[in-house]
């Protein structure tokens, strides 16, 4: 039976990497380099979460006016935000494949791969963690 999280992951990327056997959620992604009230157990090793998008030709035309006037070009804010979304979900899958509840010291790079279409890549070091024993994690 295929979950609905199975089959929202099988849509970000065209691959596999591993079966699953943890989920990282949101919470447990970190760019420090641990999780206060958990003890890492196991490294297993960087992931990451690449994406190359372009713009919209029409968006384009119209933050490049908008460029004139000033201020924030909303559809290139959003453009930018939907990539970083998406490269973050990604992350997290190959994470979760690799069998991982967290990943820490998470980052963001952009290159632009030529005119017009950028690559964003989120990237961390995807860990088994358990709560460390006598540590309400609800007060970190």
């Amino acid at each position: 039976m295929i979950h609905a999280m199975d089959e929202q992951i099988q849509t970000q990327t065209p691959y596999r990497i591993a079966e699953r056997r943890f989920s990282v959620s949101h919470q447990m992604v970190t760019t420090a380099f641990d999780l206060p009230g958990y003890r890492v157990m196991q490294n297993l090793g960087v992931v990451r979460g690449i994406v190359v998008r372009s713009r919209n030709i029409f968006a384009n035309i119209g933050a490049s006016l908008q460029t004139i006037v000033g201020g924030n070009i909303k559809a290139w804010s959003q453009l930018c935000e939907q990539t970083r979304a998406d490269a973050f979900d990604i992350m997290i899958q190959h994470a979760s494949e690799l069998g991982a509840n967290g990943i820490i010291g998470a980052r963001y790079d952009a290159n632009e791969i030529s005119s017009g279409a950028t690559e964003v890549l989120a990237y961390g070091t995807a860990v088994i963690v358990e709560p460390i024993e006598g540590t309400n994690i609800y007060d970190s």
